[in-house]
């Protein structure tokens, strides 16, 4: 016969062995594994704090919930400083609501799940969070924090904050939805932040924001980045996007510095945008300029509606473009282009007419 400890060598969370405060519900304070056997509420503060390091905790399925009449404290406050922290399997809910025009009020919690700072060795997984005034799950970047399969909805700051963010998703928040260092196969939706902010890579990623950048990052694969702002850029990619799409309704729809098998659009700005190279991109704009690639551009299309011209380039090879009663392709130097329709402005042909 084995005992109760060899089946289940866990502890489980409650008033008798995890005693809080007025302001903490429950506190673990010692390493080990913890699982909760039910629902948690509590009326204002946080429900669980972990002081210590070396923490695994199971939600098992279970939600923690706050009735605080004005959102304050946290779901799961982690102390500054922890590092070898695990926790997964549930849920954290609020009563915040956002009254459709970016203002998020109401009950429960601040915070679903946060870290005040430098915390290290950290994983969060299977955690959906909704209803807070601040932030969803907050695990800063820069260190070696990672959120995995995490959903979040309706919280007025940041949505989801790591160093690695993976197969998750935010919508519905005042700040950045997505925040990390390196972001995969996630989707952000933001009403005044980013969608998607990745300071490294962003692979595979959705970004949307009505006030912002759709999707912001260093590097930028397979992504979808959107904006309705005037002033906002649909996906931005400091140094290479590939693969990707980006649609503004203001400003530019895709801006990078490379751009490779890319598509950009815009109602009144610049389609897309490349600093130096763009490869195999399509630029589409109504009253702004279609493609505007200060290198070169190869393989390109440029298609403005109304606005400057359809495209232009340093050098252009095999390009078309198209501007009705406008100019078509503007190149220093082109080889191999076309207009489809408009007229050419071109210093250096070769190839064409």
């Amino acid at each position: 016969m084995k005992t109760l400890d060899q089946i289940e060598a866990r502890t489980l969370v409650n008033a008798a062995n995890t005693p809080g405060s007025s302001t903490n519900a429950f506190i673990i304070a010692q390493p080990g594994s913890y699982y909760l056997g039910g629902n948690i509420t509590v009326t204002n503060g946080n429900a669980i704090t972990i002081v210590t390091n070396g923490v695994t905790l199971d939600l098992n399925g279970f939600t923690i919930s706050s009735t605080a009449p004005s959102a304050a404290g946290n779901g799961i406050l982690l102390n500054s400083g922890l590092k070898n922290i695990t926790i997964a399997n549930g849920f954290i809910q609020g009563g915040v609501t956002n009254d459709g025009s970016g203002t998020y009020s109401g009950s429960g919690f601040s915070y679903g799940l946060y870290c005040v700072s430098a915390l290290a060795n950290a994983w969060v997984s299977r955690i959906s969070v909704s209803g807070c005034r601040l932030s969803g799950i907050y695990l800063n970047i820069g260190n070696s924090t990672v959120v995995e399969s995490c959903t979040v909805r309706t919280v007025g700051g940041i949505g989801i904050s790591a160093s690695t963010i993976k197969s998750s998703v935010a919508v519905d928040c005042g700040s950045i939805a997505i925040y990390g260092d390196q972001v995969s196969d996630s989707r952000g939706e933001s009403s005044f932040g980013y969608g998607v902010d990745a300071t490294a890579t962003a692979q595979n990623c959705y970004g949307s924001s009505d006030g912002n950048y759709g999707l912001f990052a260093t590097t930028a694969q397979n992504c979808y980045g959107i904006s309705i702002s005037i002033s906002g850029i649909g996906l931005y990619a400091v140094t290479t996007a590939q693969n990707c799409y980006g649609s503004s309704d203001g400003n530019y729809g895709l801006y990078s510095v490379s751009a490779q098998n890319c598509y950009g659009s815009s109602d009144s700005g610049t389609g897309l945008y490349a600093a130096t190279t763009a490869q195999n991109c399509y630029g589409h704009s109504y009253s702004g300029s279609g493609l505007y690639a200060v290198g070169t551009a190869i393989g390109c299309n440029g298609y403005s509606a109304s606005g400057a011209r359809g495209l232009y380039a340093q050098n252009a090879s095999f390009c078309s473009g198209y501007r009705v009663g406008g100019r078509a392709i503007e190149a220093t130097v082109a080889n191999g282009c076309y207009a489809v329709s408009g007229t050419n402005l071109i210093t250096y042909k070769y190839n064409m007419p």
